[in-house]
């Protein structure tokens, strides 16, 4: 621009008469385009915004654009209303206003003056020491397509954000209020519970957010890429989406310590019943290694701990939180003895089982003794003295106190093989009468 070129054809009458149907049809277009971007809603709220950061500098650059286009918008009316007041001096043009209006039409004579402000700050003028520039009606039309553009999509990504995010944050704000006082009344406070700790960190993080929002909208602007059209892009929630996921974890967190509130003396019943349960398996634990040191000899037999007193302890304290509300305290309090609690009475079960199986192996000796007994009885060998000898030594030693296991399986074991030799009958030898028990007998 302000580069004279070769001289350009003089125009005809319908030449000069298409041209200028052309240009009264883009001055309407242009004109409609520039009155909606004056009204507006992202540029009149820009226009009376405090900004800051990234949206101050863009703004500083779109306002001092669209200064320049009604600038330009005017130069262009006037030569445009040049142009027809030449063609409406008479009916058949003459060659002099011929060449006049193709030099309105076509050249580079339209001079646009900017003031000092748009000189200062818009991508035209700025920094090239002029305060004016000279166009084409077709370059004009170009530039103020650029301008528009470049000032619209800046208009239209700010109000994006300013539309959605907001009042997307008003009402997170809301529920985080809500929530707040949900936690308060269950104890779930800061410095007292991670999830009221978690609260205060929200609401810091949500008003600062607003405030970034409404000051700096293009801050939280995502440009589609490969996108040239104004507004091609969307709101950046990703601050907003985090919070919004922090407050839902809380409020199940929240949740919860309500589901404590709702079932905690059911739940309390339950962990006193287990331990009580616990306590009782441990006192026959006792009882029986009592019984066991008496009755087996020569055994070892395992020690029985007490019920450990700090369940106990902390199952008053729990009972203590349920009484003053301090539900907060209470859940994870109940989570952890309940999982103590079920350990605690399989221990003292496994302790009951370890100290009954010298009993268990006597009474398994005994079964097995009376078993074999009832056996060699079907087959009519009861009156065997043999068998008879067997069976009362190893009777003595199960049924006597204290009983010396390992003797007493093995007399069990002499009684059995004895049986055993008896309900098998050998081959007898030749020239050798036998019974059936594989015995000889002499005649």
């Amino acid at each position: 621009m302000g580069v004279t070129g070769p001289p350009e054809p003089v125009m005809d009458r319908d030449e000069v008469d298409r041209a200028l149907a052309r240009l009264g049809a883009e001055h309407e277009a242009i004109e409609t385009s520039l009155l909606a971007l004056q009204d507006h809603a992202g540029r009149r709220l820009l226009e009376g915004a405090e900004l800051t950061g990234t949206t101050k500098e863009r703004w500083s650059t779109a306002d001092a654009s669209i200064t320049l286009l009604w600038a330009y918008f005017d130069a262009y009316t006037d030569a445009l209303r040049s142009a027809r007041d030449i063609r409406s001096r008479r009916r058949w043009s003459s060659r002099e206003d011929l060449v006049d209006l193709t030099e309105l039409l076509r050249g580079a004579g339209i001079t646009v003056a900017g003031s000092a402000t748009a000189a200062a700050n818009a991508p035209t003028l700025a920094g090239t020491g002029r305060l004016s520039e000279r166009f084409s009606l077709v370059a004009l039309v170009e530039r103020m397509n650029e301008l528009y553009a470049s000032s619209l999509d800046m208009v239209v990504a700010a109000d994006a954000v300013w539309s959605a995010l907001p009042a997307r944050i008003d009402l997170l704000a809301a529920e985080l209020q809500r929530t707040r006082q949900l936690a308060h009344s269950v104890g779930v406070r800061p410095g007292e519970h991670p999830a009221g700790d978690d609260l205060e960190r929200i609401t810091r993080t949500l008003s600062t957010l607003r405030q970034q929002v409404v000051s700096d909208p293009l801050a939280f602007w995502a440009p589609a890429k490969g996108s040239s059209a104004p507004g091609g892009g969307r709101p950046d929630t990703t601050t907003y989406d985090r919070e919004a996921r922090a407050l839902e974890d809380v409020r199940r967190e929240i949740d919860a310590v309500l589901t404590v509130r709702q079932d905690a003396e059911t739940r309390l019943v339950r962990l006193r019943d287990v331990l009580s349960r616990a306590d009782r398996t441990l006192a026959e634990a006792r009882s029986a290694r009592g019984e066991v040191l008496a009755k087996i000899a020569a055994s070892e037999v395992p020690a029985v701990s007490g019920p450990p007193t700090v369940l106990q302890e902390q199952l008053a304290t729990a009972a203590e939180y349920r009484r003053h509300a301090q539900w907060h305290r209470l859940s994870p309090l109940l989570e952890a003895l309940e999982e103590k609690a079920e350990d605690e009475l399989l221990r003292a079960r496994e302790s009951l089982t370890a100290v009954t199986q010298p009993l268990a192996v006597r009474a398994e000796l005994r079964g097995r003794l009376d078993a074999y007994k009832a056996k060699v009885a079907r087959h009519g060998l009861a009156e065997d003295p043999f068998l008879i000898e067997r069976y009362d030594a190893a009777r003595r030693m199960l049924w006597s106190a204290p009983c010396d296991l390992r003797v007493a399986e093995e007399a069990v074991l002499r009684y059995q093989r004895a049986a055993v030799d008896l309900l098998s009958p050998r081959v007898p030898e030749q020239g050798g009468p036998t019974d059936v028990g594989g015995r000889t007998h002499e005649h």
